[in-house]
């Protein structure tokens, strides 16, 4: 897959579909999330410095997503004992997925073409999907810098509750 065959799903869309383990190895289906507001952010690797700080910052206001009814699952390709380290490390309350052949992250446009110091090469890039009760993409964010994400993030969803009167 390129940059040119990635595809990004576009709001107002029926989200991909999600069916991923956690560290423990239990199967997390976005179909199970019907009736619920589902934040699902994709990011490169675990433990390193923009991923720490992106997860941390969602830490920090978990408990104002949980409030409105909203769950976080974080996706990277990183396995089950990589998760429960960074979860453990930085105390993160929320799920953590494991995307080891890439399938969910190309079907969401994460897994794509990146450039880093003149090298091209295939990863993850960060990006965001505010996923609705109805499991339809109710905000997109195929570009994430991660410092200050998780609020944006946090007003999106406070916007699209008020929008839909919930």
């Amino acid at each position: 897959m390129t940059a040119e065959t990635s595809i990004t799903p576009q709001v107002g869309a029926p989200a991909p579909d999600v069916s991923l383990p956690d560290e423990t190895g239990a199967i997390h289906h976005l179909a199970d999330q019907k009736g619920r507001w589902t934040v699902l952010y994709f990011y490169p690797e675990d433990d390193t410095a923009g991923c720490t700080i992106e997860a941390c910052q969602f830490r920090d206001i978990n408990e104002q997503y949980a409030d409105t009814g909203a769950d976080v699952w974080g996706v990277s390709p990183d396995g089950a004992a990589s998760h429960r380290r960074f979860r453990e490390k930085f105390d993160l309350p929320f799920t953590l997925l494991s995307d080891l052949d890439k399938e969910v992250s190309t079907r969401y446009g994460a897994w794509r073409e990146k450039t880093n110091y003149g090298k091209t090469y295939m990863g993850i890039g960060r990006s965001t999907y505010l996923i609705g009760p109805d499991l339809r993409i109710a905000r997109a964010w195929p570009t994430v810098k991660a410092d200050g994400h998780a609020e944006k993030v946090l007003a999106a969803l406070a916007e699209e509750r008020a929008a839909r009167g919930a």
